[in-house]
């Protein structure tokens, strides 16, 4: 199997914040691709090509644009594990464990850094060897497909750097239909005052509002006293 480590650094580091440090390494990140050849020449092409747009777009709107997509949308989280457990208790523990995992193969995470983060992953395998890389792409193949797809569904360009992680977790790069993404933003807003609120325990107003009844419990007899 062909080595692939700096096309797994490559795409990390084009699904990273395209700041003015990244935007500066986006020919050095496509000429590491092609070199190594670990993907099919139709999907370098695709790859350069979508290096060249953002070298010609203006810098604000990538940044913004990168922002709105996986910043503000669980369809399009490049944390992982957030397509799995959501917010739940669950994804604690999963986060631990993948951390002992990145550990045991002596890769320290930073203090900002989150292990299901996808830069992560990809980083964490491109310390492997080729096919255990892969291998441990397609154990997580499926939440790849699903982003692969949202990113897609929203035609964003960067459908591509999916793609390619896609063929080298060797898993069929074809997108399946995905729900509606309901923005981040909305999800966590608060809810309007004196309008119906969807505070669990509450009713809007000029509706019947639930009363919960206490039992006092009883003073101690020295304090009676």
């Amino acid at each position: 199997m062909k080595n692939n480590r700096h096309t797994l650094r490559a795409l990390a580091l084009l699904l990273g914040y395209p700041d003015e440090k990244l935007r500066g390494l986006l020919p050095q990140l496509a000429d590491a691709v092609d070199a190594e050849k670990a993907l099919p020449t139709s999907r370098r092409t695709e790859l350069r090509a979508f290096v060249r747009e953002m070298e010609r777009s203006d810098p604000m709107d990538i940044e913004a644009r990168y922002v709105e997509l996986f910043d503000r949308g669980r369809a399009t989280s490049l944390h992982l594990f957030e397509h799995v457990h959501g917010d739940s208790r669950d994804r604690g523990p999963a986060m631990i464990d993948l951390t002992r995992t990145y550990e045991k193969a002596g890769l320290i995470l930073g203090p900002n850094e989150l292990p299901d983060h996808l830069c992560v992953v990809l980083e964490f395998a491109s310390t492997q060897p080729p096919q255990l890389a892969r291998e441990f792409l397609a154990e997580m193949g499926h939440i790849l497909v699903a982003i692969f797809s949202a990113l897609r569904k929203r035609e964003s360009r960067y459908a591509i750097v999916l793609a390619a992680i896609l063929e080298l977790a060797g898993q069929k790069v074809e997108a399946v239909p995905v729900a509606d993404d309901e923005p981040l933003d909305a999800t966590w807003a608060e809810p309007v005052a004196f309008d119906g609120c969807s505070v669990k325990g509450q009713a809007a107003p000029g509706e019947p509002q639930p009363i919960h009844i206490v039992r006092k419990t009883p003073p101690e007899e020295g304090a009676r006293a």
